[in-house]
């Protein structure tokens, strides 16, 4: 059975046309013109319980709307959300029992108590019993190495400590669903693979589904086994990271340096790839050439290349690259 079932969503907003000109405007305080603006359009998803979810999109593509209707903070305009059954709207207090929430840019800690006092607001908040309190409080302290900051206050932790801070007290009432909005946004490079170790801990140890908004793509790649692929309010994507890349990637990319067989001279290349630049060194006493080809998927593999490449050169240097989920995401944005 689906954990989360999203059934012909739409979500529009109403928005107030600015008028042009004195006249207008004056005019605009007693009859106001609106339009409406489609956020979401006819979304349909189903995640099992315990999948690693990637939603990714450019800025504006309905990411974070479709967070704020699964949280229960938004009511879709038509259309059906349930969680374990439970639509979010109507049973708030039943959903809030069940998800674990981060925004990267918005703080649900207490500006001027440490971690120690919070812990113990969200305790009497959820209702967790003290057996759990105290085998969560001692997992997470730990597994965010939040040991040497639980008794000073929030507003003098740095950003990556508050991130770590955030994620504890949202897991604090084990939640099966954990959203995550940019939770790595502004941090650095150690603490974000905290938190992405932190999120396959608990999807592996503790079974949460997790659901990843981010524009770091390197969280993507190495959290996430389902991407979902957002924009203009509609879904066009969704599937696994090998799926994704088979569908958006043009190919790999190779570099090789090239040297003639002994008294032979550079042959002209053939085959199934593009050469996008070629570099000749003048300064070597034979010839040596530096060339980078793109392999389109639907060409030879890049091992038949190389086989071929070693019956008419040297091959003195090789380097295969295969395209990253950023590279893949950057050329789709663009186009």
């Amino acid at each position: 059975m689906s954990i989360i079932t999203v059934t012909n969503v739409n979500k529009t907003y109403k928005v107030f046309e600015r008028p042009k000109g004195f006249k207008a405007v004056a005019t605009s305080l007693f009859k106001r013109n609106y339009k409406d603006v489609n956020a979401i359009i006819d979304l349909n998803f189903k995640i099992q319980q315990g999948e690693l979810i990637g939603y990714i999109g450019p800025n504006g593509a309905g990411k974070s709307t479709t967070i704020k209707m699964l949280c229960g903070l938004l009511a879709p305009t038509s259309g059906e959300i349930l969680l374990s059954g439970v639509d979010p709207i109507k049973k708030r207090k039943t959903n809030a029992m069940q998800i674990g929430v981060v925004f990267g840019q918005r703080s649900q800690l207490n500006w001027d108590l440490p971690m120690e006092d919070t812990f113990e607001v969200y305790k009497i908040m959820y209702k967790i019993d003290d057996a759990r309190y105290k085998r969560n409080v001692a997992f997470y302290t730990e597994l965010l190495d939040m040991g040497e900051f639980l008794r000073t206050p929030i507003r003098q932790l740095s950003l990556g400590q508050k991130m770590r801070a955030e994620l504890a007290v949202a897991m604090l009432h084990d939640p099966k669903i954990l959203y995550l909005d940019e939770p790595t946004i502004g941090l650095d490079v150690v603490v974000k693979q905290k938190i992405r170790s932190f999120i396959k801990e608990v999807n592996k140890d503790r079974g949460v589904t997790v659901i990843l908004t981010t524009h770091d793509m390197r969280d993507i790649e190495e959290v996430c086994s389902r991407i979902m692929l957002i924009n203009k309010g509609k879904l066009l994507f969704d599937g696994s990271q090998k799926n994704f890349r088979d569908n958006y990637s043009a190919g790999n990319r190779m570099s090789v340096l090239l040297e003639p067989k002994e008294g032979d001279s550079l042959k002209p290349l053939s085959g199934e790839f593009i050469l996008v630049e070629q570099t000749d060194d003048p300064q070597s006493s034979y010839p040596l050439a530096r060339k980078i080809i793109d392999i389109p998927r639907s060409g030879d593999a890049s091992a038949d290349i190389i086989l071929k490449l070693m019956q008419d050169y040297k091959i003195v240097d090789l380097q295969v690259t295969i395209p990253s989920i950023e590279d893949i995401v950057r050329k789709i944005y663009g186009d």
